[in-house]
């Protein structure tokens, strides 16, 4: 590890830019092959769009699949229709193996087909693109798409103006232009500009190898390249000839290399230390990191995104934000996960995610010259007043930002609707009140009123990237964003958790509606008779099936009710148990809910490892749905009441399922009690 002065990398920020809109998320580089449930996914794809009903000439490419430890997938796809690409097309499917469950469009578009002969000329395209660029364009390139806007697809050229504009900035334009009636749909620039001065971090550590390169094979050979003036290429690996980097000043050309090196190699360590994720493409691949001295500015880049510093006035500035690296690598964790647009809610929420995590890299770092807090850019003096570039905790106090949602907020500069995501990401981390942080003082109020009682930093940031990974596409809005983290949670933490019910009381807190994703305990049950019988198991075997001896009064495991329960496992060796009843959910009903209580102890000592499982599940004939999974992680020796969503059952007889499984020693029982199935209608 090479021990770097540096005093910062030069100039101030001119972009916290994500990836172009709408735009399907780059390639791994040549060498890097893509992670193996991709490939795996990939192979099944015709068979995948002939279930799912896709319409000829539709053909999905497999984006990113995550995989909880039951087997669950979450298999994000995009699509082309007769060879051209869909963009907005996206969609999510749950599966487990070839079994497809829930699945998530795009906009809701589950047909993309249209009409693929233009009637705007390409040449005609390409000059309404150069005209909405506003600057001399150096090249300009289209190609005919489906463009899919919240109403409909829609052909289109997208035309790619690249470019220098006035104050010096390059620009990737990318503009959507009707194929039909040359209206322009949509632009994104993958450069975005403002300006700043200067900040210091001190010496730190960077992976180097070799005699002695800036290439760091321990995180998958993150290498930053000088670009030598340049503003694109590959450029040259930095080099040195005793592994000592920089002088903390622009003077040594190092200087800047070091901070965009330090940067892409603490972002690398958050990713995969606390989210499991192996590089920006989840495939072990390393971040390139690209570093431009020009006449005005010191670019660095990463691949998938880029980031340009400088004040645009011809001064090069140091800077070594930590957030700032880490939330523009973020914005390629974005593109290869969700894929955000850069407009509308989905624009806030693309910037907010990288916001969100610049701030847990600039935690995790625990840097003591620039240590944690909940502002963004505090140390590169954007605005020449030592202000920062945004607040968490109140992000209306740059004047632009928005506190709380509403429908709005979406119509703002991606920079200021990130507000509100902000805002749930301060309340849920830290709720109300004022404390300080970091050294500075924060203070957050809730939009409507109320006291949040916060559930930590850390699962807020889990929760969050559960729901880029897993339930949000191009077009997500805040209230998808609200579905998908509550959901989220409930996956993570239980149905009635209290990470769960924080989670869901800072999205109330920035005022985004109640939808129909709802915590354990929140909500009561659909009213109605219930449908299982002898669901405290009091008659005990009468009316359930499955393994003999698990339906018991046995005065080892206390029942909630009565004197029996269904207990399952707790033998300490390598078994499998299981109790069901089969149950006709009637078609007329308008909500149906199952729930149970739950007790579970161990003699398993781990903290981080999974050894014995319960699982919940729905048999609706070949198919099987697992709807939770419960572990020996999960002890909790009160009765603890879970609650699902089994509507989408209506109409069909099914069995409800607890299936126990345990490894060969040290035993976890599953204890279940007073059932219910209640359909209302």
């Amino acid at each position: 590890m090479a021990i770097v002065a540096a005093a910062g990398l030069a100039a101030g920020f001119t972009g916290t830019t994500a990836g172009a809109a709408d735009r399907t998320a780059p390639l791994p580089a040549s060498g890097f092959d893509q992670p193996a449930a991709v490939q795996a996914e990939q192979a099944l794809t015709a068979q995948t769009a002939a279930a799912l009903g896709l319409a000829g000439g539709e053909q999905l490419q497999v984006r990113d699949v995550v995989k909880d430890p039951d087997g669950t997938e979450f298999v994000r796809y995009d699509r082309t229709f007769n060879g051209l690409k869909v963009v907005g097309g996206d969609l999510i499917v749950k599966r487990k193996g070839e079994a497809i469950g829930q699945v998530k469009y795009n906009y809701g578009a589950k047909a993309v087909g249209v009409a693929t002969k233009p009637t705007l000329s390409q040449s005609a395209a390409l000059t309404k693109g150069a005209q909405a660029a506003k600057f001399k364009a150096t090249g300009n390139k289209g190609t005919l798409v489906v463009f899919v806007t919240p109403s409909k697809p829609v052909l289109a050229y997208e035309v790619v103006t690249t470019g220098v504009k006035a104050d010096q900035t390059p620009s990737v334009l990318h503009s959507f232009i009707d194929a039909k009636t040359g209206a322009v749909l949509a632009q994104d620039d993958e450069v975005k500009t403002g300006t700043g001065n200067s900040m210091y971090s001190g010496q730190v550590s960077i992976g180097t190898s070799g005699s002695y390169s800036m290439s760091d094979p321990s995180r998958g050979g993150n290498n930053t390249t000088d670009l030598n003036g340049a503003t694109s290429g590959s450029g040259t690996i930095f080099t040195d000839p005793d592994d000592t980097w920089g002088s903390g000043t622009t003077a040594n050309r190092q200087t800047a290399g070091v901070d965009a090196h330090f940067g892409s190699q603490l972002t690398w360590d958050y990713y995969k230390n606390v989210h499991g994720r192996n590089g920006i493409f989840n495939n072990g691949q390393g971040a390139r990191s690209r570093v431009h001295y020009g006449n005005a500015y010191v670019n660095a880049f990463w691949d998938g995104t880029q980031m340009t510093y400088g004040d645009g006035a011809g001064n090069a500035r140091p800077l070594t934000s930590i957030d700032v690296a880490g939330h523009e690598m973020s914005h390629g964790v974005t593109e290869a996960t969700a894929n955000l647009n850069y407009s509308g809610d989905a624009g806030g929420l693309n910037e907010a995610t990288s916001d969100i995590f610049g701030t847990a890299v600039e935690f995790s770092a625990n840097n003591a010259q620039d240590p944690g807090d909940y502002l963004i850019g505090e140390k590169i003096n954007i605005n020449g007043n030592n202000t920062p570039l945004r607040y968490m905790d109140k992000p209306s106090k740059d004047t632009r930002s928005r506190d709380c949602w509403d429908s709005t907020v979406g119509g703002l500069d991606p920079h200021y609707s990130s507000g509100p995501l902000n805002h749930w990401f301060y309340l849920a981390s830290e709720g109300t009140g004022t404390k300080v942080i970091g050294g500075v003082t924060h203070s957050s109020t809730a939009c409507d009123g109320s006291t949040v009682t916060p559930v930590g930093r850390d699962v807020a940031a889990k929760v969050w990237y559960r729901t880029l990974s897993t339930k949000l596409s191009s077009g997500s809005t805040y209230p998808d964003a609200r579905e998908g983290a509550i959901t989220s949670a409930k996956e993570l933490y239980g149905n009635d958790s209290a990470e769960c019910k924080g989670i869901a009381a800072a999205f109330s807190g920035i005022t985004v509606p109640a939808g129909a994703a709802t915590c354990g305990g929140t909500t009561e049950p659909p009213t109605g008779d219930n449908l299982l019988k002898n669901p405290g198991f009091e008659s005990g075997a009468v009316n359930w099936t499955g393994t003999s001896g698990v339906i018991t009064n046995s005065t080892s495991k206390p029942a909630r009710t009565g004197s029996y329960k269904a207990w399952l496992q707790g033998n300490g060796r390598t078994t499998t148990e299981n109790v069901g009843q089969s149950v006709a959910i009637p078609a007329t009903a308008t909500a149906a809910s199952l729930s149970f209580w739950l007790r579970i102890d161990t003699t398993e000592t781990t903290t981080s490892t999974v050894y014995d499982t319960l699982k919940v599940q729905i048999v609706d004939g070949s198919t099987t749905t697992t709807l939770a999974t419960y572990s020996n992680l999960n002890k909790n020796t009160t009765y603890t009441q879970k609650t699902f969503n089994v509507t989408a059952y209506k109409g069909k007889t099914v069995t409800v399922k607890f299936l126990g499984a345990e490894d060969s020693s040290l035993q976890t029982s599953f204890v279940v009690d007073d059932t219910s199935l209640v359909a209302g209608s």
